[in-house]
């Protein structure tokens, strides 16, 4: 029997309450992701200069490779729907055409994969040679840690069962919303065969409704890359098939991000650059099983571990 409470044993002040409340409640997509916490342990979170100048670089650091990752999808929309404008945008782009992706889908969401157009673009980001992965089961985004576990079995496994009907796989990694987790949902998440990808960079694009364009898309990047180069240059980052794996994070439903994925991808290169991080050849992930082992190599692997997550999520989680 799990010995977790429902709520964290911390002391908890009335607006973290008041907001806890709020998510309780499995808040849509519009609250989803607002940022991302590096999948790595606390002591390579420490490592590498606090400021100033460039740390020195560890013997042999591996060139970097973007790892593209998008939640909350896929879109159900019947027109201008932007999953599909995202599947085409990574096919088809002015950096590097052929780019795989993994996609953390909600595959029973009333507005996206619980319907006939969610489950066809499913199907479709598998058959492109993406790696679909597990977000939610259920109708709106709920929160994997706020359950009982008798709930979150069921819903890891609709989700396993799901993604296997879909693709003909079942998924080996998940993401838990709200970047909400402890010790026995990632204990849950292993016993149904998936492994816990979190995130190096995010776009910050995780409000999908109303006013969500962004005027400091270069300046985000340049600022998260900068954090995770430290890491880099201590040699505290994975190196998978010759190259560093540095996991990314959009939203797949948000409208603005498909409309500028190109220019993201453009600013991923240029930011890299910028903070003289090498790149590979080919600087995004091109191949499904290339891909899935450079992410299984990033997961958080036990719940000791306690990566920070920025801002909100980790007042409130950690």
């Amino acid at each position: 029997m799990s010995t977790r409470p429902l709520l964290s044993a911390a002391p908890i002040g009335g607006l973290r309450a008041g907001l806890l409340a709020v998510l309780l409640h499995a808040a849509p997509a519009a609250w989803s992701q607002p940022s991302a916490a590096p999948a790595a342990a606390p002591a390579a979170e420490q490592s590498g200069a606090a400021g100033g100048a460039a740390p020195q670089l560890a013997p042999g650091a591996a060139p970097i490779r973007f790892l593209l990752t998008f939640d909350d999808g896929p879109s159900a929309a019947g027109s201008d729907n932007p999953t599909e404008r995202v599947l085409a945008t990574l096919a088809r782009n002015g950096h590097q055409d052929g780019i795989k992706a993994v996609f953390f889908t909600q595959t029973r969401a009333w507005h996206g994969g619980g319907t006939d157009i969610g489950r066809q673009l499913i199907r479709r980001e598998h058959a492109d040679g993406h790696l679909v992965a597990f977000h939610s089961a259920t109708p709106l985004h709920a929160n994997h840690r706020f359950m009982s576990p008798a709930k979150l079995e069921e819903t890891l496994q609709r989700g396993v069962d799901d993604l296997s009907g879909l693709t003909g796989r079942a998924p080996s990694l998940v993401r838990p919303p709200f970047w909400a987790y402890d010790a026995d949902t990632l204990a849950a998440y292993h016993r149904h065969g998936m492994q816990m990808l979190l995130t190096d960079l995010n776009a910050n694009d995780g409000k999908i409704y109303g006013i969500n364009f962004s005027w400091h898309k270069r300046a985000n990047m340049l600022a998260r890359l900068g954090e995770t180069r430290r890491r880099w240059a201590a040699g505290a980052m994975a190196a998978v098939d010759g190259n560093t794996p540095v996991v990314v994070t959009f939203h797949d439903v948000n409208g603005y991000t498909a409309r500028h994925l190109e220019e993201y991808l453009g600013i991923l290169l240029d930011v890299a650059r910028e903070l003289e991080m090498p790149l590979a050849a080919r600087p995004f992930y091109d191949q499904r099983d290339e891909l899935e082992r450079a992410a299984l190599a990033s997961t958080v692997r036990s719940g000791d571990l306690r990566p920070p997550l920025p801002g909100l999520w980790n007042w409130l989680w950690q």
